[in-house]
């Protein structure tokens, strides 16, 4: 009966990583408050996962590899080379997805990061329009909005692992 609220708990998430996305890349800010309920939402997915499993382990993966995150980050922060919110994003992230699935949303993450910053670096691959002229004064701001790639990455494997939770009943990792 868990897993039902594991994943109401992980598809509560999927919009407010929406919201993050459109906030970065709109006003270059991701907000305490919805970093702060993404690490309550995916703490909570990882604790009821822990108690009906037995097992403490994908909750440790995630708190180490949050405290690793945070720690790594740190540093480039304050080089002024990321924004704090990409950085707390990035530390809550191994909450949302689990210490399991990190592999994975690395690689989405990297998919879509390069995208990400091809696009705001080549705006004459876009349509034009206003979105064009708004990738372009990123780019003359010299600005990257990684909240953007970040959600999206969160979402797709939140999206993969609620997905996988409804094929296969009583297993919401999908451990690529």
């Amino acid at each position: 009966m868990l897993l039902v609220e594991v994943l109401l708990l992980k598809a509560l998430a999927i919009p407010l990583l929406a919201r993050i996305a459109w906030l970065d890349f709109t006003t270059q800010k991701i907000a305490n408050r919805d970093a702060l309920l993404l690490l309550c939402l995916g703490a909570g997915s990882l604790l009821l996962l822990s108690l009906q499993s037995g097992s403490w382990w994908d909750m440790g993966l995630s708190a180490i590899a949050a405290l690793v995150l945070f720690v790594g980050l740190f540093p480039f922060w304050v080089l002024r080379k990321v924004g704090a919110g990409d950085v707390k994003l990035m530390a809550v992230v191994p909450f949302l997805v689990g210490g399991n699935d990190l592999v994975g949303f690395s690689i989405l993450l990297l998919v879509f990061a390069l995208a990400t910053a091809v696009v705001v670096k080549n705006p004459f691959l876009l349509p034009q329009g206003a979105f064009r002229v708004y990738v372009q004064h990123l780019d003359r701001k010299g600005v990257v909005p990684f909240g953007v790639p970040i959600s999206v990455a969160s979402i797709c494997m939140i999206a993969l692992q609620v997905g996988y939770g409804f094929m296969v009943p009583g297993s919401l990792s999908i451990s690529m």
